[in-house]
């Protein structure tokens, strides 16, 4: 699969994580079919930066334990504000209630 390919589906997923909840850098390869594709993940979510005029929901993106490690994308505390409007409850202060807030895109997604 051709990288560009790759980050295309990468966004098409993200575009369906429902406000409020939160998935996986790992749930998202998963569903691609890359399982140890976590890291492409965040090259695609990287790559969204340098693109003007794309909306998509990566603050709902965080690592296996929830934690927000994309947060250095976004602008001051960007991400953690925008999460908290949606309600997502955190844990830590930067650390989400992913057993709470968890969206499995294999099960969300057909």
């Amino acid at each position: 699969m051709k990288r560009e390919d790759f980050y295309h589906k990468v966004y098409d997923v993200v575009s369906e994580i429902p406000p409020g909840r939160v998935t996986t850098y790992g749930a998202i390869a998963g569903y691609l079919g890359v399982r140890s594709g976590a890291r492409m993940v965040g090259y695609a979510l990287n790559n969204l930066i340098s693109k003007e005029g794309e909306n998509y929901p990566a603050h709902r993106v965080v690592n296996r334990l929830g934690q927000l490690t994309g947060r250095a994308y976004f602008p001051g505390d960007s991400m953690r504000e925008r999460l908290e409007q949606e309600g997502v409850e955190f844990t830590e202060e930067y650390t989400v209630d992913i057993e709470n807030h968890f969206w499995d895109p294999s099960l969300n997604l057909k």
